[in-house]
């Protein structure tokens, strides 16, 4: 056997330096020591890092500042945990310096379903997921210590701002909060850096966002952005998160949080993109059981600042601030209606009924009727025309009177009743138009019924909330609409329908009186209102038309069936 031969001294050099590059290189990864530079290396670099300070909602400074190697960071925490209040016009937020979080958000102006001031926090979650306003950052960017859990120094320059302020040998965290007597936008900020590097990070709000006491919660709450490169709302519900956080970025104009009626959403200045990552958090919910409920991250920066807008969607109020913001109202597939439909009610109730939206309801729902009356007159001339032509079409129908709907001479008998509706000039679809026009409205009122705060918690006379049904034991109002849809049904001519038929439409009222008693009172206020609105106008229909004498008809000859 030969021997091995031996390595070359250059080619173990060669591996030897090759083995050291592994270990220079490598080691890093796996054992990361903190750079510890000098006080005059680190002046020479000329480095500086921004530091946010929030002067007002939407305009947001920031001065360059050295950046302070990690070794001579100042250790600035509490000695003990504390919260700090913000009382303003239409706020009660309480804070806890551990972790500079959110603890409760109240809006003073707006009441839950227990009759409380609502409370944009979810209570609940609290023990499960980290509180509004913790700090979130990417994979392989863990922050040590853990931020949500250190005690941050507080100060308080003025009654409405709150700054927080954390740092050791290696992290520093700043937050900053400056709300408004009479607003509500609150300019916010944050810092952070891990061994005098600035690390990326968000603002988290999670475990749910709105009114928890609603039924059913989670169907409204979800994460959204408004994408300007495609001028289009992306609303993200909780079920995509389900598998993990969905992370996304672009030039966003909003990002944040909504529910049916509230929305926390975080406005950029000047920043060419923002992230939002989305999470489904299991939360225990009223019945004790868990459920997901969403959450969201903003920022995407070592230094961020945002205008946070978090309050109700009230239409004017997020058309002052953006337009954009008029997108956070969802009005469905009736948006061309919805939307026009409230903005006069809307003016009807500032401007007529002195904030009564019950009777904003009733003046809108006359004009829309009085709007259709000439359809509606249409319609009964067309039925005047067809009890006069009654008798022919009695005889045309028993002249064919046991064919089967296959039999070609149904064909005949079709083509003989529409001669004889030409010549009386019937329109067998006009009695239809008024009905199906009156769809859309109802369809538009249903939505904005149930987007539009300005009518929620709205009262009117004994109901408390139109956007909800009737809280009293008998709905009265589904009651009175059963008595107007009987009255209406027998005061409106239906000529050519079987006496069979008539019977069995009489028990309609019922139905919709069914119907109605889930539905909301507003909903419902609209609809009676158009009853009374139509009894009215058949009474004086009836009075200045009386029914046309019947035409004479000659009995047309019977139909001889042809021998085969």
């Amino acid at each position: 056997m030969e021997e091995k031969k031996e390595l070359s001294m250059e080619v173990r050099l060669l591996l030897a330096f090759l083995l050291m590059g592994v270990v220079l290189f490598v080691t890093p990864y796996f054992y990361k020591q903190p750079p510890q530079p000098t006080p005059q290396s680190a002046a020479k670099s000329g480095q500086t890092t921004p530091t946010d300070t929030a002067t007002s909602p939407g305009k947001t400074l920031a001065p360059p500042v050295p950046s302070i190697p990690p070794s001579d960071l100042p250790s600035q925490s509490a000695e003990s945990e504390e919260t700090v209040t913000i009382d303003t016009d239409l706020y009660r937020v309480v804070f806890s310096n551990r972790g500079a979080v959110v603890r409760s958000w109240v809006l003073k102006a707006y009441k839950d379903q227990a009759g409380k001031p609502v409370d944009l926090v979810n209570v609940r979650a609290a023990a499960r997921v980290p509180a509004p306003f913790s700090l979130t950052t990417g994979k392989g960017q863990a922050l040590n210590p853990n931020p949500d859990s250190v005690l941050f120094q507080v100060e308080r320059p003025d009654n409405l701002t709150v700054n927080f302020r954390y740092s050791d040998s290696r992290l520093a965290v700043k937050k900053s909060f400056k709300f408004l007597p009479k607003s509500y936008l609150v300019a916010v900020s944050s810092e952070v850096s891990q061994n005098g590097a600035l690390v990326p990070h968000g603002f988290a709000w999670r475990g749910g966002f709105g009114d928890s006491t609603v039924v059913n919660p989670t169907k409204d709450q979800q994460a959204l952005y408004y994408d300007v490169a495609n001028s289009k709302l992306q609303e993200l519900p909780v079920k995509n998160a389900k598998d993990g956080p969905v992370s996304s970025a672009g030039q966003y104009s909003f990002a944040g949080l909504e529910d049916a009626y509230f929305a926390g959403v975080f406005l950029p200045e000047g920043r060419t993109s923002v992230e939002l990552t989305e999470f489904a958090d299991s939360v225990s919910n009223a019945a004790g059981t868990d459920e997901q409920r969403v959450g969201a991250s903003v920022g995407g920066e070592g230094s961020n600042a945002f205008t946070f807008f978090v309050g109700p969607k009230d239409y004017s109020l997020l058309h002052s601030i953006n337009p954009k913001l008029d997108q956070l109202i969802n009005w469905g597939w009736f948006e061309f209606l919805a939307k026009p439909l409230f903005l006069a009610l809307f003016w009807t109730a500032v401007h007529v009924t002195q904030h009564n939206y019950g009777w904003a309801i009733i003046v809108l729902t006359v004009v829309i009727n009085m709007l259709l009356f000439p359809l509606k007159l249409s319609s009964m001339k067309s039925s005047r025309k067809m009890q006069a032509i009654q008798p022919q079409v009695n005889a045309i129908n028993d002249k064919y009177k046991g064919l089967s709907l296959k039999d070609p001479r149904q064909s005949e008998k079709q083509t003989e009743l529409m001669d004889l509706y030409k010549k009386h000039g019937y329109n067998p679809v006009g009695g239809c138009l008024p009905m199906v026009l009156q769809l859309p409205f109802f369809i538009a009122f249903y939505r904005m019924l149930m987007v539009t705060i300005e009518l929620r918690g709205a009262s009117f006379l004994w109901v408390h909330d139109l956007s909800q049904p009737e809280t009293i034991a008998i709905r009265i109002l589904p009651l009175i609409l059963v008595v107007t849809q009987f009255l209406s049904q027998r005061m409106t001519p239906t000529p050519g329908v079987d006496p069979s038929q008539q019977k069995m439409m009489m028990f309609m009222p019922l139905v919709f009186g069914y119907m109605f008693y889930f539905f909301q009172s507003g909903l419902v206020l609209y609809y009676l209102t158009s009853n009374l609105v139509g009894i009215a106008q058949q009474w004086i229909l009836n009075r200045i038309s009386p029914p046309p004498a019947a035409v004479i008809n000659v009995k047309p000859a019977p139909n001889k069936k042809k021998s085969r």
